[in-house]
């Protein structure tokens, strides 16, 4: 946990730096592909998956260690050659859990986050799962277990494997040349963001593109064909940590409704989408049938509202940055209950980015939270031992936090509504 803390201190700077690179680029030659609310949505699911996976709440059933240990047909040192080895099997193991994830219902649950943006930049890139809390494809990694490559190698690969799958989601860059036929370039990554029939499901590699040559489900990017993005059922949300979950209730209810006992236990293994007979009449969800004629959501929204969201998101950033440099100093079962601040907060300036009046509620319990930690403990996790009027300073940011919400439920979004309605009636 606390070396990967480590290292997303370095990583997450350098991200937040090059999303405002991509961002201002944009301005620039005026095609500005990250509105701002919509990168606000990506940061913060990235928040999530960072916290999640930092504090170690999810489950391996088979782990790569026990692995190694039982068939390795020898044991290779930490080298260039393990790291390549292990670099090369970690591509084939994301090739095909990318790959079952979009082929099956319930794995679908975990990377429907991932294409939720209606956006394509490198902020999106950032939509990773809370949902994935049980890893089932250690298996993958056999060809790396029979050749011994050490646990610790893997252990270091996988992360930097993630990291260089960021560059490749923007539109600003076109087609690489001969660079298309050996990695995955924005072009490819475009094509399998997008929810045109022509490219559903294509291009799972995540940094070699044979692997979908390999294995037939590579498509190049057409150009009389632009990429729509998004999910076929949009989320239509900002808030992360409900994206995370709308696929998986859809097939609770779904499994629940169903009449037939084979549909009920069938529906989690069918290919992602399905549903029983019937159901999309009986019980319709909003979906997507026309790319080219859809209205995109939370479109409309005051520059109060987006820059409070900004501001709301590098807050929190400060928040988890102090979490991820002092893990050991704040220690079990503390961290646990900073990640839950951390989630409450997300969860609480995401739905007042929805415009929802249940933000006062949240934001009332993100305040209330805090001060029982301050009270509790005496200061905020030890910070006071670095900041000596941090209680008073979080108190006060948190106070303010829980008025302007007040404020934006109460005038803003009222003031906007009448606005719109007024628009659409003119005298």
């Amino acid at each position: 946990m606390e070396e990967y803390g480590k290292i997303l201190i370095i990583a997450m700077p350098i991200f937040l730096a090059l999303i405002i690179i991509e961002k201002i680029y944009g301005i620039y030659k005026k095609n500005d592909t990250a509105p701002l609310i919509d990168s606000v949505s990506s940061i913060s699911s990235g928040i999530t998956n960072s916290v999640k996976d930092v504090l170690g709440l999810s489950i391996t059933f088979l782990s790569y260690e026990w692995l190694v240990s039982k068939i390795a047909l020898q044991h290779l040192e930490p080298s260039v050659l393990s790291y390549f080895i292990a670099f090369f099997v970690i591509d084939f193991y994301g090739y095909w859990s990318h790959r079952l994830a979009h082929q099956i219902n319930f794995l679908w649950n975990k990377h429907a986050i991932h294409h939720s943006s209606e956006e394509f930049n490198l902020a999106c890139a950032l939509r990773q799962p809370i949902a994935s809390l049980v890893n089932l494809f250690t298996f993958l990694l056999i060809p790396a277990a029979l050749l011994g490559v050490p646990a610790s190698v893997i252990a270091i690969t996988l992360p930097l494997h993630l990291f260089l799958q960021f560059w490749y989601h923007t539109k600003h860059i076109n087609k690489m040349g001969f660079l298309e036929h050996i990695i995955v370039t924005p072009s490819h990554h475009r094509v399998h963001h997008a929810i045109n029939p022509e490219y559903l499901d294509k291009n799972h590699s995540q940094i070699f593109i044979f692997w979908d040559k390999l294995f037939g489900t590579f498509q190049a990017e057409l150009d009389e064909v632009p990429p729509v993005f998004g999910i076929t059922r949009p989320a239509n949300t900002w808030n992360p940590i409900k994206i995370n979950f709308q696929h998986l209730t859809l097939l609770i209810k779904d499994a629940w409704r169903a009449e037939n006992w084979k549909d009920k236990l069938t529906i989690w293994f069918k290919p992602t989408g399905w549903r029983p007979e019937n159901f999309e009449e009986k019980y319709p969800v909003n979906k997507i049938e026309n790319v080219f004629d859809f209205e995109k959501y939370g479109t409309q929204n005051s520059q109060k509202l987006i820059y409070w969201s900004v501001a709301q998101v590098l807050i929190t950033l400060l928040f988890v940055s102090y979490l991820f440099d002092n893990i050991a100093k704040i220690g079990l079962p503390n961290i646990f209950i900073y990640g839950f601040f951390i989630f409450i907060t997300i969860y609480s300036y995401s739905e007042l980015m929805d415009k929802s009046k249940y933000a006062v509620f949240w934001e009332g319990f993100r305040f209330s939270t805090a001060a029982a930690i301050i009270v509790y403990n005496g200061d905020w996790f030890g910070l006071n031992t670095v900041f000596s009027l941090s209680n008073f300073v979080i108190l006060i940011y948190l106070g303010l936090s829980f008025l302007t919400t007040i404020y934006f439920v109460t005038v803003d979004f009222k003031n906007n509504q009448n606005q719109t309605i007024n628009s659409l009636n003119p005298l």
